[in-house]
């Protein structure tokens, strides 16, 4: 129904494909930012908007929108041009978020969400209020100087098959850069059984890592795939930063198989599909909640 996209990227993130869809940025205490964003609306009657920041955070590796508008420091810092915006029928509106960096501000990375809402109020015929929204992320880090470098490690890869049969690569992934990523890539596999070739494999979405942290990252695949040996090549990035790897796989009959350490490959990175740059709403997210008529409005 409804949807939001940043129309402007800071000039030294123009080469990530994370700036593109979310406010990624690095400010020194001090400084104050504008991005203009576009609402649209793909429905065949006007809706009324309404914009707001509210406070995220990462929660075991997830990124982390809690619902309502919570409030952290970042939000204190943020604000919009406008609270709400009328978007005609398969028409587009801009507003203008403006983040102001105290001069006092504390070194770090702070999480938030720029939301776009839309809700129906409960009537005779429909006993709830359903509230739809939509986000841009914001990644903000703060500090004097230059921006920490990111990047990441593939530690081990660990050929599984889960209990509907189908396969699984698990790759631990330890980020040993200074800012949050957001991983995403594909396997590719090759000289399987018979010279058999597959993929690419899109790996699954959702991983979000703080500086220090480990976890994994999956890619699942059809249970009618041969259990190998495959080569196979690993290719993962979040933002401009990229590694790719290779080992020898061999999936087991059920379970977990025995981990291996792989390769690093420092040829060019083919196989990555272009469409996991980002998740398919190439915003960051998408909210449906349903609430009762009796339930306090946020």
């Amino acid at each position: 129904m409804i949807g939001v996209r940043l129309l402007e990227a800071p000039v030294s993130h123009r080469g990530d494909p994370r700036a593109l869809s979310y406010i990624v940025d690095h400010l020194n205490p001090g400084t104050t930012i504008h991005r203009k964003m576009e609402i649209s609306n793909t429905s065949r009657k006007p809706q009324h908007v309404s914009l707001y920041p509210a406070a995220a955070d990462v929660v075991r590796n997830r990124f982390n929108a809690p619902e309502g508008r919570p409030r952290n420091e970042l939000v204190s810092w943020m604000s919009l041009d406008r609270d709400s915006i009328e978007v005609p029928p398969g028409g587009t509106s801009t507003a203008q978020v403006t983040i102001k960096v105290p001069p006092v501000a504390s070194r770090g990375e702070r999480f938030g969400v720029v939301w776009a809402e839309v809700a129906a109020e409960p009537d005779d015929f429909h006993p709830v209020r359903v509230v739809n929204r939509v986000g841009i992320r914001v990644y903000l880090d703060v500090g004097p100087g230059g921006e920490p470098p990111s990047d990441f490690r593939i530690e081990n890869l660990t050929p599984v098959r889960i209990p509907d049969g189908s396969l699984q690569l698990r790759a631990l992934i330890r980020n040993t850069g200074g800012r949050t990523l957001d991983m995403n890539g594909a396997l590719s596999l090759t000289d399987g059984p018979g010279g058999l070739q597959a993929g690419p494999f899109p790996a699954d979405l959702g991983v979000t890592l703080l500086p220090g942290a480990v976890a994994p990252v999956t890619v699942t695949m059809d249970r009618r795939m041969p259990d190998g040996p495959w080569k196979g090549r690993l290719a993962l990035m979040s933002g401009m930063v990229k590694r790719a790897v290779t080992a020898t796989l061999t999936f087991p009959a059920k379970g977990e198989g025995p981990s291996v350490e792989p390769d690093e490959d420092y040829l060019p990175l083919v196989g990555l599909v272009a469409g996991l740059v980002v998740p398919a709403t190439a915003l960051g997210i998408v909210v449906r909640r349903r609430h009762r008529a009796a339930t306090p409005t946020s």
